[in-house]
């Protein structure tokens, strides 16, 4: 889980989360949506994959990038646990309905 805080760690990671989040996309293509080198995206790009949260794949000579959401979903869920956010137990009415605390 810690690799996955990493790669959130970092405004330019997030938008690349941000801009999959529509579709697969080109290296270049998110590239291109940011102010910096390609050594520097490529960066970031290299610790999104370690921490699992984009797979990829050649297609010709371009690398197209998609998100893993259930990755992202899996490790934000169990940060919530580890505080007890969304764990809320549920009780029951003596007519069997149940109620949210």
């Amino acid at each position: 889980m810690s690799r996955v805080f990493k790669a959130l760690s970092d405004p330019s990671r997030r938008r690349v989360l941000q801009l999959l989040r529509a579709g697969p996309m080109s290296a270049g293509d998110l590239a291109d949506q940011f102010a910096v080198s390609k050594p520097t995206m490529s960066a970031h790009f290299a610790v999104l994959r370690e921490a699992d949260l984009v797979h990829v794949e050649k297609s010709g000579k371009s690398m197209i990038y998609h998100l893993k959401l259930s990755v992202l979903e899996e490790a934000l869920m169990g940060f919530a646990q580890t505080f007890g956010l969304g764990t809320e137990a549920v009780s029951t009415l003596p007519d069997g309905q149940e109620v949210l605390p």
